[in-house]
């Protein structure tokens, strides 16, 4: 009986006594904390155009404008809302959502779509209205900027120009920049769009950055001497 408790016991003394102790896990590392990053939002809401269609995110024109303001010591953080298809209205339903972070230059670039379906321009325009109208709702409000965009001669001449006065009427109403057509210098240039003959190549975003700059240097020239 002795042996056979000795047996089940796990072995002698000694050999109890010269077993490896368990190994113990080092602690933790804290994780080192959230960086948070505060520079003033520069938010460009639109279509494809903006989202970069068919290209890596750091092509898209709206990045390559991130880099641009780097280059120039112009602490802005750029966000893309830009949304394959989105028509004005879309957009509209968006602006609560993306007006939760505080926005200090919003820039619209909206309407391609409604003129693809032939909607009617008034339409356009008070969507477009609306959306500058919830974005002075923020406190202190954003500075607004709005991108011409064009339309095909599909529904004829006279549709066409009620779609094209529609950027210039809204950006004087509403204290705009307005920014000259999107693709100036881009449409129509196999070399800097894509096979659909429509969205940019990424040499073709870095063209549609630049007009975009020409047009918004003046006002971030003036932030800066504010202070902004």
């Amino acid at each position: 009986m002795i042996a056979a408790l000795v047996g089940c016991g796990g072995g002698s003394r000694s050999d109890r006594t010269s077993a490896s102790p368990p190994a113990v896990a080092p602690p933790a590392t804290p994780a080192a904390p959230a960086v948070v990053d505060e520079r003033p939002v520069l938010l460009f809401v639109g279509t494809s155009l903006t989202a970069g269609y068919g290209l890596d995110q750091s092509d898209a024109f709206p990045a390559v404008f991130q880099r641009k303001l780097d280059d120039a010591g112009l602490g802005y953080r750029v966000v893309n809302a830009g949304v394959s298809g989105e028509t004005s209205a879309g957009a509209l339903r968006r602006m609560d959502w993306l007006l939760r972070q505080e926005v200090a230059i919003l820039v619209l670039e909206t309407g391609a779509n409604d003129g693809l379906r032939g909607q009617d321009p008034e339409a356009t325009r008070a969507n477009i209205q609306a959306i500058f109208d919830r974005a002075r709702e923020q406190q202190p409000p954003p500075d607004l900027a709005l991108v011409a965009m064009e339309t095909l001669p599909n529904y004829g001449e006279h549709y066409r120009q009620r779609f094209r006065g529609t950027y210039p009427e809204l950006a004087e109403a509403n204290g705009a920049v307005l920014i000259p057509f999107l693709l100036e210098g881009v449409a129509g240039d196999p070399k800097l769009n894509q096979a659909d003959g429509i969205h940019p190549t990424a040499d073709g975003q870095k063209r549609v950055a630049q007009n975009i700059w020409k047009a918004l240097e003046p006002l971030l020239t003036e932030r800066k001497a504010r202070g902004e």
